[in-house]
């Protein structure tokens, strides 16, 4: 398997490399890295949270071809308008929206509430295709104000099955795998994505890894970069909650899992789907370094990693 070379924005080099010819290589980038919320939540209080450099946007992924100039968007997010834009800027396509198609993992509100702007009231798009799992398509056919994106052919719903790879075109396919999770209008899935030379695991939401029916060592053996959840650093982390209501493998927990993998397994791992009282997002804090000791990573906004 290749090695994963992942592009960080924003990070220092020592000196400015020649201009070269823009790479024509598909790449998936990171449009967002938070829960379904976001950082800060609604109804946070003025204050440091408020803080430009504190936004963080809620979890998805993008994957661009830029020879061929399609664009597809894994998740739509209540972020999905800054989303767009900063892909506009990375990867120029045209027409509005600009995407090939976008990839539902579950009707939980941050990975589908931002097909609100496709509609009607907002771009008025047409004909955007949303590939969805069996129970999904039914909940977006069927429910207001999702059904009126169908009838008014801002959307058109395609069918995703259980390990069916998808073939997006000769560079890149992805095929989407179901997972538990807190299934009460959907099922829940996570892509893999395949490129020329490199896989991508994006798995933002799992209740617990032990539940699944696959070991996920097995899963990341395939692939050179994986997307993980990492909803919550451990457990106690949101006072006055019942964090058992609200599962998901706690980043403590997954590196106690991993920490006998091999140091070039571990370092495939991007942690995302941070809530906000997640201390890892936060270069310097105690967690952060636990973390990249460990030999774990955390997902940046808009790093990018060749396919």
């Amino acid at each position: 398997m290749a090695a994963a070379a992942l592009t960080i924005a924003g990070c220092a080099t020592a000196a400015r490399a020649p201009t070269a010819a823009p790479s024509t290589d598909p790449f998936v980038i990171v449009l967002g890295t938070a829960q379904d919320g976001g950082h800060p939540q609604t109804g946070t209080k003025p204050g440091e949270a408020w803080a430009p450099e504190r936004l963080r946007l809620v979890a998805s992924l993008a994957i661009v071809d830029p020879a061929s100039g399609e664009r597809w968007l894994i998740d739509v997010t209540p972020d999905v308008r800054e989303q767009l834009h900063a892909l506009d800027e990375a990867s120029p396509a045209g027409g509005v929206p600009g995407l090939a198609g976008i990839f539902l993992t579950h009707a939980h509100v941050g990975h589908y509430a931002g097909l609100i702007h496709l509609g009607h009231e907002v771009i008025g798009a047409e004909g955007v295709p949303v590939h969805a799992m069996p129970r999904m398509r039914e909940f977006l056919s069927t429910n207001g104000p999702w059904d009126q994106l169908v009838r008014y052919r801002n959307i058109e719903i395609r069918p995703l099955e259980d390990g069916a790879r998808v073939q997006l075109n000769e560079r890149v396919a992805i095929t989407p795998f179901l997972v538990p999770h807190r299934d009460e209008y959907s099922e829940t899935v996570g892509f893999r994505i395949d490129g020329p030379n490199r896989s991508v695991l994006f798995l933002p939401d799992i209740d617990k890894w032990e539940r699944w029916d696959r070991r996920i060592e097995d899963v990341m053996a395939e692939v050179d970069v994986a997307y993980l959840d990492g909803t919550f650093y451990d457990d106690g982390e949101i006072p006055g909650r019942d964090m058992a209501e609200i599962p998901h493998p706690f980043i403590v927990e997954t590196m106690r899992r991993f920490e006998r993998l091999p140091a070039a397994e571990r370092q495939k791992i991007r942690f995302l789907h941070l809530n906000r009282s997640n201390p890892v997002q936060w270069e310097g804090s105690e967690a952060r370094r636990a973390v990249e000791r460990a030999g774990f990573g955390v997902a940046v906004r808009l790093e990018r990693l060749t396919l």
